[in-house]
This record gives C-alpha cells, sequence and structure tokens, in this order.
C-alpha cells in the first residue's frame, strides 16, 4: 500500500535539504526539479460535501506539480462511490465523508482504513431569512413543511438520523436524496422548504440559503478519512496527494471552509 512507499518527491526535497546544510527551521521553498518530480494523471472520489474544498486543493496541487493533470472529481454520495470502486470504477484516490463507506472499500481489498482529515457537522438548510421560522428539528415535522433528507445509506443520511431519532422526531422526508448536493439544491430552488445538509454546504451556498444550528449537532459528528487505492494507477501522486491534504496548507483550506480538525 502506499503508506510503506517513500514518495520520490519527499525523499528528493530532503536530499536537497542535506546537500544544503539547511536546518529544519527553515522554509521549505518548492524546487523546480521537485515539482517536476510527480507527472500524469490523478483520478480522485470524493464526497460531494467535499466538492468546494477539493477543487481548491487539486488546483493548488496542480501548481506544485506542473506535470501533473488532476482529472475533474468525481463528487458523490460516499456509499455510491464506494459502490462504484467495489464494482470496478479506477480511481487513485478516495475520500469519504465517514468511516463506515471506506470500511467497505477496505474490506474488499482495495485500500487500507485510510486517515481522518476533517471533520463535520449538520444544519438546517432554508430559505433566505427563514421565512418558515424553522428553529429546532422538532419545527421539521410541521404539517405543511416540506422537508428533504439525504437517503440512509449516505453519510448526511445516516447522521440526520441519528439527531432525529436522539430528538424524538418522526419525520416523513417529502425526498431522500443520493448526495448532499441534491438536497441542497432542492432548497435552493424553492422545491423543499428544509433540508439536513452539513455546515460547510450552507456556508459554500453564500446568500443562497440560512443555515439553522441544531442543539446537540456534535453527536452525529461525521469524520472524513482519505486513502491511496490499492489500484492506484498514479500511486507516487497518489500518496503526495493525501498527504498534501493532510498538510498545514490542506488543513487551512478545510478550516477557512469550515471542516473541523480530525
Amino acid at each position: 500500500m502506499g503508506a510503506i512507499r517513500p514518495l520520490a518527491a519527499v525523499a528528493l526535497t530532503i536530499g536537497l535539504f542535506a546537500a544544503t546544510g539547511c536546518t529544519a527551521s527553515a522554509p521549505a521553498e518548492p524546487t523546480a526539479t521537485a515539482s517536476d518530480e510527480l507527472s500524469g494523471e490523478l483520478t480522485i472520489f470524493a464526497a460531494a460535501s467535499l466538492s468546494q474544498a477539493f477543487d481548491e486543493l487539486a488546483a493548488d496541487f496542480e501548481r506544485l506539480h506542473p506535470d501533473l493533470d488532476v482529472r475533474p472529481i468525481s463528487y458523490d454520495g460516499s456509499s455510491v462511490l464506494a459502490t462504484q470502486l467495489i464494482e470496478g470504477a479506477q480511481a487513485d484516490v478516495f475520500a469519504s465523508a465517514d468511516e463506515k463507506n471506506l470500511a467497505k472499500v477496505a474490506d474488499a481489498g482495495l485500500a487500507d482504513a485510510g486517515e481522518p482529515f476533517a471533520t463535520n457537522v449538520l444544519q438546517i438548510a432554508v430559505a433566505p431569512g427563514n421565512p418558515k421560522g424553522i428553529e429546532t428539528l422538532e419545527d421539521l415535522a410541521r404539517p405543511g413543511l416540506t422537508v428533504v433528507v439525504c437517503a440512509a445509506e449516505v453519510p448526511c443520511g445516516s447522521a440526520a438520523r441519528t439527531l432525529l431519532d436522539t430528538a424524538g422526531v418522526a419525520l416523513t422526508p417529502a425526498s431522500e436524496e443520493q448526495n448532499v448536493t441534491a438536497v441542497l439544491s432542492k432548497v435552493r430552488s424553492g422545491e423543499a422548504d428544509a433540508g439536513l445538509v452539513y455546515a460547510t454546504d450552507v456556508r459554500a451556498a453564500g446568500d443562497a440559503v440560512t443555515g439553522v444550528d441544531i442543539e446537540g449537532a456534535d453527536a452525529a459528528t461525521n469524520v472524513y478519512p482519505i486513502v491511496e487505492l490499492a489500484g492506484a494507477q498514479n500511486p507516487d501522486a497518489a500518496q503526495a496527494f493525501v498527504a498534501f491534504v493532510q498538510s498545514d496548507a490542506g488543513r487551512k483550506v478545510l478550516e477557512r471552509l469550515g471542516f473541523g480538525a480530525p
């Protein structure tokens, strides 16, 4: 697996430090040689809630490695992506919105357990200004409201059911979507009065929706793991991207977009 294979780019950087006598406290400046070390294409599967963060991280990663092409990232519900991988879809990296769906991929012999890199909690997404006056999970069960959630097998759906069950709320949603993007889209378009989505999705939507905090949301915190896949076609780039997401630079991007530390 990638976890035990040394990174060529990292090894080269260490060699350059030793040769020039740089101290550990000196800032590491990328060199043209190190940047050129990674090439080819990199294929990433990632949870839909990571779309804004990973688009930015992929662009930053390509700037560091100009000979590498990160293909358009495949975003969807983690359960959907896990099924695709198990059925033979090819990718180099998988980032899931929960550990359960990554475990399915690992159990199929396609990856190890991965490493957590972020956390997320749910909010209630409503129309701008909250015209329906939705303040709690209990309000979602009011007659006449159209509420959408993620399907139970999707991480955001599993978290939603945990919070609803804990609050004792019996909710009959208008629809159950395969990813959080679809839930948010229905609220933004006015097809739904409310939806249970991640706090990061509410933030990314800007003025298009309003987010309502959920009391006790931490009880259903989602932990996001990332892993280099066993069948990676570009294992060096895969390992390097996983490390980049977990680096200080990656952490800053994730924090700015509202993700918590693992």
